[in-house]
């Protein structure tokens, strides 16, 4: 007997709305009062007071392959996002790296790396203008060092530019005084890693 009054009472409580069962009153309680446009109602109590259409509990493995259906979506955009940031910041850099004026294409140095010199033409700060400066110097080094490598690179907290590989300290003073006659007085020499040619 008792199941069965909790069934009906279940059942009645089961026809009527969100909205509706928010408004009944009971002894002791205050009272809600809900004004809102039919299409808000429709989509709170579903269409014509019907109930909302709601989905079946899935399992943990059905969960789980949704969950990776959408990370693999997300990661396709994500990748797409990155190839598309990389081309644009790879035609920027290239456009910095030119071996001559006509080559479009960033020229790579193959080989190993040694304890060296370069000769550093410019160093700036890390504003746009630095990095404008670093690779109109660039330009400017490639034009009348054709034979030498440039390299426009920002090194925190700082814009420069450097060119060539030179083993001994004698090679990048040779450069470094031919760099300061063509009017960069600020050059100097650096020592670091330099890139040497397979033989």
């Amino acid at each position: 007997m008792l199941t069965l009054c909790v069934g009906c009472l279940i059942a009645a409580d089961a026809q009527s709305t969100f909205t509706q069962r928010l408004q009944q009153t009971s002894a002791g309680e205050g009272k809600v009062t809900v004004k809102q446009s039919k299409e808000v109602d429709d989509l709170v109590n579903g269409i014509n007071g019907a109930k909302p259409v709601t989905t079946a509990p899935t399992s943990p493995a059905t969960r789980k392959q949704q969950e990776n259906k959408q990370q693999e979506k997300t990661g396709e955009q994500t990748a797409r996002q990155d190839k598309t940031a990389k081309e644009s910041h790879s035609e920027s850099r290239d456009t910095t790296d030119l071996s001559t004026p006509d080559d479009s294409r960033k020229k790579v140095m193959r080989g190993y790396k040694v304890n060296g010199y370069r000769v550093q033409v410019f160093a700036g700060g890390n504003s746009r203008n630095d990095r404008i400066k670093a690779e109109r110097t660039g330009n400017e080094i490639k034009q009348l060092f054709p034979g030498e490598p440039v390299y426009v690179h920002f090194y925190s907290p700082r814009w420069i530019c450097r060119m060539g590989n030179y083993r001994t300290y004698e090679e990048a003073h040779d450069v470094l005084t031919r760099v300061k006659n063509l009017g960069y007085e600020s050059a100097i020499i650096v020592k670091g890693k330099i890139t040497v040619q397979y033989q």
